[in-house]
């Protein structure tokens, strides 16, 4: 079982050409991608169902044919949306592919800025907005050509991010200072996210959770939620069953184990909980992915 990752370090695609186009399904591939942020630029470009991607204090609900556009270093999510599938791909490169590297007068007015969040971007792009439909042939261009080897399509590649880019470049708009406060609390609120990711199976107090922050813990507990959309508590608990899902899908311990592991004391807390966010108990779950995994061998 892989805990999620907050701050992805790992180079998406390869160190020489750091691009890659990953395909999704919610809940199939995932249930949820918690609260975590990456130094790449993301595009998620949804073909089917419905699902919802929270973008800093932003929560969106995407169908098919809308975008979301993520900055490096933006906090978001991905979570199913009731019970609903969504079907979506990624396409996940950064900035220092389409930069010379040598004092590059392009980057540095057209990259940098949105790099440093000097310069930002409406993320949401419904279906048929005007943007999304300057995108949408260079998207769709990446994605049916995912398989492609960069070897032999990397002017290909580079030419629709370029595009992606002019197009984004000409509607994004100087970040006001409500923005700049709202991205230096995020940059605290990271650590605590980090924090969390490794000692989430040992109990974390508000009062831990606002000093590592800076915060007071009622000044704390009051930005989490805003910040977020829920309390300190309740994103803790749902960090900690995502963990227990994991280990239970794994097989490879029981579910007392699992609970356990993910910081879980309380057995009967743990199966109220689990069953209030999967709709199926532990024993229920297990026995799925099981079956599942069966099946596909």
């Amino acid at each position: 079982m892989t805990t999620p990752i907050m701050h992805e370090t790992k180079t998406h695609g390869k160190l020489s050409f750091p691009y890659t186009v990953y395909r999704g399904i919610i809940p199939e591939y995932i249930r949820s991608y918690p609260l975590h942020w990456h130094d790449e630029m993301e595009i998620i470009y949804v073909i089917g169902g419905s699902g919802i991607v929270t973008a800093q204090t932003n929560r969106h609900i995407l169908k098919a044919g809308d975008m979301m556009i993520l900055l490096p270093q933006v906090v978001h999510s991905i979570e199913q949306l009731d019970n609903m599938p969504m079907e979506y791909f990624n396409i996940l490169f950064q900035f220092s592919l389409l930069g010379s590297g040598i004092s590059d007068g392009c980057y540095e007015k057209y990259f940098k800025p949105l790099y440093d969040h000097t310069r930002t971007i409406t993320p949401y792009l419904p279906a048929h907005s005007p943007l999304n439909r300057l995108l949408l042939p260079y998207i769709c261009n990446l994605i049916e050509n995912r398989r492609q080897k960069e070897d032999t399509y990397a002017l290909m590649i580079k030419s629709n991010l370029f595009a992606i880019m002019h197009h984004l470049n000409q509607h994004c708009e100087q970040v006001s200072e409500a923005w700049l406060s709202l991205h230096s609390t995020y940059e605290k609120l990271k650590k605590l996210l980090s924090y969390v990711q490794k000692n989430y199976d040992k109990p974390i107090t508000i009062a831990q959770a606002a000093d590592i922050c800076g915060f007071s813990p009622s000044h704390f507990m009051k930005l989490f939620k805003e910040l977020t959309g829920r309390t300190f508590v309740q994103y803790l608990k749902d960090f900690r069953l995502e963990i227990a899902a994991g280990q239970l899908a794994d097989g490879t311990l029981k579910i007392i184990e699992a609970a356990e592991n993910a910081g879980f004391n309380n057995h009967s807390y743990f199966t109220r909980s689990f069953i209030e966010k999967y709709g199926i108990s532990p024993s229920e779950y297990q026995k799925e992915h099981q079956k599942g995994r069966v099946s596909c061998s």
